[in-house]
């Protein structure tokens, strides 16, 4: 069981180094969790972008740059592009945004020549490190999917699944999360819940354990549960919470984020290689903590 990102770091080390593609790599932010990852020997950089730009500021906040491949590309559409393909062609392990629109970059990644795409459904995932839980635990989704469906969620949960195992927790706890604990026609997120429940009851969803519906307080407090009478394995002990749309996660996210001062990673999965996608808002220490989760999913079953 991982209780905070220090344990993760470590088990990124052990593993060993991954290939990162940085998408327009001429950002401080972005170059600073580089150099950080650089400095615990859990990346190796290619450098996508202005490589006037990527030296002026690698210089300034001290990177080495020996054995970093730097490719120069002015354009930052192409510079985007051109880090999505060294993923898809296998020659880096995951894709970076750097000092670039999401929407473009994640244009390259669904592009049917050169991009990312897979049979399953991307979604993204945060994991967090707070000090009034017991381990790290997963927020999913909070970015990319509006409004899913019971198979959406159901693809969400998967891919939550098998980031959970490439952390090492071998049978994730998921918590489907809504305003209350009762089934009720009246409230669909209840409703597919206990539908997603049912799934991994009948072995449709599997290698976990899902239950729900959950109101917030009783899937992360088990005195809570218990005052509400929930007798789960999930309830107090989740791994894995649920959204049952993209407010509720992306509002979870952030108020864990700003007002529990939680430290905090988020990647895109679902695709061919992971994709870290961080804002830029997000302090140094939450884009070094997604570097680590990338090369964790990265680096699954080796």
């Amino acid at each position: 069981m991982a209780k905070n990102f220090k344990m993760l770091m470590d088990l990124a080390k052990k593993r060993g180094p991954k290939k990162v593609a940085v998408a327009v790599a001429q950002d401080k932010d972005v170059l600073q969790s580089v150099k950080l990852a650089m400095k615990d020997n859990i990346i190796i950089p290619i450098l996508v972008g202005d490589k006037e730009k990527i030296l002026e500021i690698g210089n300034e906040i001290g990177l080495d740059f020996e054995g970093v491949e730097i490719i120069h590309e002015i354009d930052g559409t192409l510079g985007a592009r051109k880090a999505t393909e060294l993923v898809h062609s296998g020659q880096a392990d995951i894709l970076m945004k750097g000092l670039i629109d999401t929407s473009i970059i994640m244009k390259q990644v669904l592009d049917k020549e050169i991009g990312l795409r897979t049979d399953s459904l991307i979604s993204h995932v945060a994991v967090f490190d707070v000090p009034t839980y017991h381990k790290v635990f997963f927020v999913t989704d909070a970015a990319m999917n509006i409004a899913p469906d019971l198979l959406h969620k159901k693809g969400i949960v998967e891919n939550a699944i098998k980031l959970a195992h490439s952390l090492e927790i071998e049978t994730p706890k998921v918590a489907v999360l809504a305003a209350k604990e009762k089934v009720s026609d009246k409230m669909e997120a209840t409703v597919h819940a206990k539908e997603l429940a049912n799934m991994n009851r009948d072995g449709l969803i599997t290698q976990c354990i899902v239950d729900g519906p959950f109101a917030l307080d009783n899937a992360i407090s088990k005195e809570s549960a218990a005052i509400k009478g929930i007798e789960s394995p999930v309830a107090g002990d989740a791994d894995i919470l649920l959204a049952p749309d993209i407010e509720a996660g992306n509002v979870l996210y952030k108020s864990l984020s700003f007002l529990a001062n939680a430290k905090s990673a988020g990647i895109i999965i679902g695709t061919k290689a992971p994709i870290v996608l961080t804002s830029r808002a997000d302090n140094e220490e939450s884009k070094l903590n997604s570097i680590v989760l990338a090369t964790l999913m990265a680096s699954k079953g080796e």
